[in-house]
């Protein structure tokens, strides 16, 4: 006859058993969800941002409408993002020409006459051209420097050296360059100006920074959180 204390212990395992296999499941499914949440509300946010611009005989769900009949039902969710796709392709190859060279100079000369559209027009391409410039790489090393105060540190992201006025009226004759700190959960930040022998440069890839903020510190570089669960559940099934 079994005993009672048997019963309860293969209790015991099954609960354990399906315990880690829900959350190895959980590890391995949120990610995956997510992504796909976030993507699919890009992917929305571009469609209700770029489809009112278009004509409206010229819609997709117009030209679905007129060559398939007002009854088909076509998704045309994402054609929002093929669109602008391809016309920010279109824009950069007329802008490479000499004809769209002269055309943007101009539109640039018309805007830098705007008091304040000429001031937001101004951030937007210098932080545009400063993420996509091919000749300088941004943010491509990490590095900690002492933030809040000294004794702190904090992961950083070496944008580039000083220059011009800032440069210029720095008080201090070392070579300084601006590290951005970026907060948790990565929705704000600060830019610092420090000597560079104040910091310590890593080999942490940016990419790796980012995750290593976003989660608050919980996932490290080189952590494989979901192959340890999977490593254990057998044992712990057992």
């Amino acid at each position: 006859m079994e005993e009672p204390h048997d019963t309860a212990h293969r209790k015991r395992g099954l609960l354990a058993g399906l315990r880690a296999s829900f959350l190895t499941g959980l590890v391995v499914v949120l990610p995956i969800g997510l992504t796909i949440y976030l993507v699919y509300t890009v992917v929305g946010w571009i469609d209700g941002w770029i489809l009112p611009v278009i004509p409206w005989g010229w819609r997709p769900d117009q030209l679905v409408a007129y060559y398939l009949g007002p009854d088909a039902n076509f998704p045309t969710r994402g054609l929002g993002v093929i669109v602008f796709l391809v016309f920010t392709i279109i824009v950069g190859w007329i802008a490479k020409g000499l004809i769209g060279r002269s055309i943007l100079a101009q539109a640039e000369a018309l805007v830098d006459r705007m008091p304040v559209v000429r001031s937001v027009y101004g951030g937007f391409k210098q932080i545009t051209e400063t993420f996509f410039a091919k000749s300088e790489k941004s943010f491509d090393r990490t590095c900690l420097v002492e933030f809040p105060r000294p004794g702190s540190w904090a992961v950083g992201f070496v944008a580039t050296t000083a220059k011009g006025e800032i440069a210029a009226k720095l008080p201090s004759d070392k070579k300084m360059i601006a590290v951005f700190v970026a907060l948790t959960p990565l929705t704000s930040g600060i830019l610092l100006f420090v000597p560079e022998e104040d910091v310590i440069f890593l080999d942490m890839k940016a990419d790796d920074a980012v995750k290593l903020i976003v989660s608050a510190g919980l996932v490290s570089p080189g952590t494989k959180e979901v192959q340890g669960l999977l490593a254990e559940q057998p044992a712990q099934i057992d």
